[in-house]
């Protein structure tokens, strides 16, 4: 028997000792090697999972919720500042109020006052044509004439015009001329003799009056239509 036929029968046992050979062991265990299986042990120290990232970064103080601790009290401050600023604001506006309230009570009663002096001032002016109309009525219907009276009202006429003369006031007195709505009431129309006459005044039953431009009674009239 040769060296061959000696080996091979201790080659046989060794396979059948060697686990790798072993029949009943799986495809995995028996192609796995002692490196590998070191390697599939985990070391918690160094574990470093998404999970326990996740954890530590919880734990970690956030930036954003420090800068937003720094910047509350700047804007504090401004807010502050605005309401200081509203106030002063609001206090200049209640005193601007107050004081053009008062400006305008001095002003209307400024004006109520020279209104009260004009009124005082015609008052005045016709006292004296007044007095005038007094005589007049005064005089006895036995011993004063028709001449003596006309005289007398007509001397008071006069006066009273004249004061309203020096007041502003003009007489409308538009008799045989165009006329106009603005200052004109026509009372009645009388047919046109001929076409000329269309739209004038054929009489005036009462004159009217302005008072520095402003109408304060119109004439009335009747019209001439063809």
């Amino acid at each position: 028997m040769n060296s061959s036929e000696h080996d091979a029968p201790g080659q046989a046992a060794g396979a059948e000792s060697d686990p790798r050979y072993d029949r009943g062991a799986t495809g995995d265990e028996a192609g796995a090697s002692p490196d590998d299986a070191v390697g599939d042990t985990v070391d918690p120290e160094t574990d470093s999972s998404p999970e326990s990232e996740a954890d530590a970064g919880d734990n970690e103080p956030s930036d954003e919720s420090s800068a937003s601790g720094e910047d509350a009290a700047p804007v504090a401050e401004h807010l502050d500042e605005l309401r200081v600023e509203r106030d002063r604001a609001r206090d200049r506006h209640l005193r601007l109020a107050a004081d053009f309230d008062n400006y305008r009570k001095r002003t209307e009663d400024r004006l109520r006052q020279r209104w009260d002096r004009a009124q005082a001032d015609l008052v005045s002016r016709m006292l004296e044509p007044l007095d005038d109309l007094l005589r007049v009525t005064a005089l006895e219907p036995e011993s004063a004439s028709v001449e003596a009276i006309v005289e007398g009202v007509d001397l008071v006429e006069r006066k009273f015009f004249r004061v309203l003369e020096e007041a502003g006031v003009e007489i409308v007195d538009p008799e045989g001329e165009e006329f106009d709505p603005n200052t004109m009431e026509a009372m009645m129309r009388v047919p046109a003799g001929v076409e000329e006459d269309d739209d004038t005044v054929e009489r005036v039953f009462q004159r009217g009056y302005t008072f520095k431009g402003l109408l304060v009674r119109p004439a009335r009239v009747s019209v001439y239509k063809a």
